[in-house]
């Protein structure tokens, strides 16, 4: 077995890997950098040379894992794709948007590699998409195995967002696990991974949360309780709350809390919600699959019980600000031009409203040095945008969709994998999942995979 890192930093962005085993060569996902734009956004697909594709395997429908999808497929046509159902329809509904949006910066900052592809281009790939279910092991040519098994793959339900899978993988012989993003612990909406216990070989493993210890005593429902306590303050004087949020996964979370809030009498019935159009696509696609995907209470339909209004851009200057509504708006890191950036500056200057933040934000972005602002600070949330000061209420909860390193350093101990290789995940988070793994288990290898540089496994 032979793995390269197609990422090109030690870092949370375009995750790509590419992986050699039993005479085939497989892409474990295939996505887009957030924090980069043009063609530096994509993995570094010139590795891969022009030696074929056998498959493309994804593990959920975020944009770091997704979103060079189809520059991948164009490049190698004769690649099957296999993921799971839920993945490939959202994953459709992201490229989508990912095309209008690419549009959209062109025309505002003239990049002229956008966009990477178009709406024709990915409309004639999904065509080569094949749906897999969970835990049912697939053949690399696209048929599934019989009793008697055989080289190939199977998906595993990771607890990460709908769809979201961690893949073992059988060649040469041998096992590797990639985790994809994983959640080991129960949320809200969402149950916990369903990841195998017995030993691998190999793990590839992602490492987000690895500089961040959970925090003592923490609990999600304490975290949910004071998530509601602090929109009923905010309602009780008469203002609205900003939710920044992210359209796939972090809305459909948020909601399912808020119906829960609603049922403990945290928070009234019949107060407006607000969402972007992204957003009701998605949590669309949640209620079609509610009953056919391990989750919390399948008869919840998120739609039904809420009853959302659903906006876009233009409206976004129209929207009442009195009156207790929550406006749940994407971008979850406030980048320019999104709704929940555009919703901001209405109300930010107001000490009646309230933005709560439910998820990560880079430090670097709007939505990260709102969060990082003094009350009274004067902050700008556009480059060459005039500072006002931070007179709402600002405020951040822990509700992260990726697993705690407590939880993923348990897991690791008990399947033992010979080499663990690390990934997704910044240099601090690396360095503590590399340093902590190594003690306790010295007898396995762990890789920090130089991007662009094969290992052998």
């Amino acid at each position: 077995m032979r793995f390269t890192n197609l990422t090109r930093r030690t870092e949370i962005g375009a995750n790509c890997y590419a992986l050699e085993a039993g005479g085939r060569r497989l892409i474990l996902d295939s996505g887009l950098h957030p924090r980069q734009e043009g063609l530096e956004a994509l993995p570094d697909f010139s590795l891969l040379g022009d030696a074929e594709v056998d498959a493309i395997v994804l593990t959920h429908a975020h944009q770091d894992h997704v979103g060079s999808l189809p520059v991948l497929m164009r490049r190698f046509p004769q690649a099957r794709l296999f993921a799971t159902e839920a993945t490939r329809r959202i994953s459709e509904v992201m490229l989508h948007n990912s095309v209008n949006v690419m549009l959209s910066v062109r025309r505002e900052k003239g990049i002229s590699d956008y966009p990477l592809f178009t709406h024709r281009e990915l409309d004639a790939s999904v065509r080569r998409w094949q749906s897999v279910p969970l835990r049912k092991p697939w053949g690399f040519e696209g048929e599934r195995l019989g009793p008697e098994g055989g080289e190939g793959f199977e998906f595993f339900d990771a607890g990460h967002i709908l769809g979201s899978t961690g893949v073992l993988i059988r060649a040469e012989g041998r096992t590797l696990f990639y985790t994809g993003d994983v959640n080991l612990d129960d949320q809200t909406l969402s149950r916990a991974a369903s990841f195998p216990e017995e030993p691998v070989d190999v793990l590839v493993m992602e490492t987000t949360r690895g500089d961040q210890p959970v925090p003592e005593g923490f609990t999600r429902e304490a975290e949910e309780a004071r998530l509601g306590a602090a929109i009923a303050a905010v309602f009780e004087r008469g203002g609205a709350v900003l939710i920044p949020v992210f359209a796939l996964g972090k809305t459909q979370e948020l909601m399912a809390m808020l119906v829960r809030m609603r049922e403990r009498h945290l928070l009234p019935e019949g107060f407006p919600l607000y969402i972007g159009g992204l957003s009701a696509k998605l949590t669309e696609i949640y209620d079609d699959l509610a009953g056919q995907w391990p989750r919390h209470r399948p008869e919840l339909r998120l739609m039904e019980r809420l009853e959302p209004f659903v906006v876009g851009g233009r409206e976004i200057g129209a929207l009442p600000l009195k009156g207790r509504r929550i406006y749940a708006l994407t971008s979850g890191m406030m980048t320019e031009h999104t709704l929940s950036n555009l919703f901001a500056s209405r109300l930010f200057n107001d000490p009646a409203h309230g933005i709560f933040f439910i998820g990560y934000a880079d430090p670097e972005s709007p939505g990260g040095r709102l969060r990082a602002a003094a009350p009274g600070e004067p902050v700008a949330l556009a480059p060459g945008g005039t500072p006002h000061p931070v007179r709402c209420e600002v405020r951040a909860f822990q509700f992260s969709a990726h697993a705690a390193r407590e939880r993923l350093r348990e897991w690791v101990g008990r399947v033992r994998p010979r080499k663990i290789v690390l990934v997704h995940g910044d240099e601090p988070a690396v360095e503590w999942f590399r340093a902590t793994l190594a003690a306790d288990l010295p007898e396995s290898e762990v890789i920090v995979p130089t991007p662009g540089v094969s290992v052998e496994l």
